[in-house]
């Protein structure tokens, strides 16, 4: 159910017409289904692992995301400027008085899976009303890609070990930002694979050449930058990065927008200084491969170095 609400329109289509006849959403605003989807992504992608990929928590179930799922389109149908459901795969058929309820009936639905399910519920006594439903063979293409979540606790399992996903998840959940960082960074390399694969790679290659040379900076360009000493979001982002010792986010921050490096904050401390302080060698090092200086001084003519000598 939750992967078939968080695909895409025509995707979920497929797995829907196997399964009911209609859709029923609540559309009230605040709590509805929409606000609750990004809690269904994740649910899918417990499952089905290539919903947000290397994301367990579903951090890039960003706008676009859900704008393009099937909940989304249905819950939107006509309310918001350019959003219209496929009528031959959805038809609405009931909108309460104030719109907080949208029934679609689901166009297309498979007779042979309507006809097999009520001939395969397993009954755990014969006239039993306790009756579990099979999925149809219809299905059986989506649910080879399925790997059953397991949960920690389930020490009799005889199951494949999950513990990395287990792992991640919660290491998302204790630190989302870093998470958010990370699948923002997952969905730009995608998209920039995506452009290379059009371009085709001789063409991409001299293109990040030329755009690598560009975003190149000269020494007049890093003093200019060094001597202008404000708070902003991005001095902030960055405190934040160095703080939770992501250097992958950091790294590729860097490679995307080289000038940051030599940001500085209204105090006069800026990246090198918040590294030496935090002690992140790694950091450190990879600071001084873009040309960061350890012997800058502070409103208080401190420089990094100082700042580090307990800690490096």
């Amino acid at each position: 159910l939750g992967r078939a609400l968080t695909s895409p329109l025509k995707d979920g289509h497929r797995i829907a017409r196997h399964l009911a006849d209609y859709v029923l959403l609540w559309t009230g605003g605040g709590g509805d289904d929409v606000a609750k989807s990004p809690h269904l992504a994740r649910i899918a992608n417990s499952v089905y692992r290539n919903m947000c990929p290397g994301d367990p928590t579903c951090s890039s179930w960003s706008s676009s995301k859900m704008q393009q799922s099937l909940l989304y389109k249905l819950h939107s149908n006509g309310l918001v400027h350019g959003v219209e459901v496929d009528r031959n795969r959805f038809k609405e058929v009931y909108q309460s008085k104030h719109g907080k309820v949208r029934i679609y009936k689901i166009m297309s639905v498979s007779k042979e899976s309507k006809e097999w399910v009520p001939k395969h519920r397993l009954c755990d006594a014969p006239g039993s009303w306790f009756c579990p439903g099979q999925y149809p063979p219809g299905l059986q293409k989506v649910l080879k890609e399925k790997k059953d979540f397991r949960q920690l606790e389930d020490f009799n399992a005889k199951a494949e070990d999950d513990s990395e996903y287990q792992k991640k998840y919660f290491e998302h959940l204790s630190d989302p930002e870093k998470a958010k960082r990370r699948a923002e960074i997952r969905e730009r390399k995608e998209r920039e694979r995506a452009q290379r694969e059009r371009a085709g790679n001789g063409d991409t290659i001299d293109l990040d050449k030329k755009s690598r040379a560009k975003r190149s900076l000269t020494k007049a360009q890093i003093r200019e930058i060094n001597q202008d000493w404000q708070d902003t979001s991005i001095t902030s982002k960055l405190y934040e990065i160095i703080k939770s010792n992501d250097i992958d986010s950091l790294a590729y921050f860097l490679q995307e927008e080289p000038h940051v490096a030599h940001v500085r904050s209204k105090d006069g401390r800026g990246p090198m200084f918040w590294a030496h302080e935090m002690g992140r060698k790694s950091i450190v090092s990879l600071l001084k491969t873009h040309g960061v200086s350890e012997k800058l001084r502070d409103k208080d003519g401190i420089t990094p170095l100082e700042l580090g000598d307990d800690e490096l």
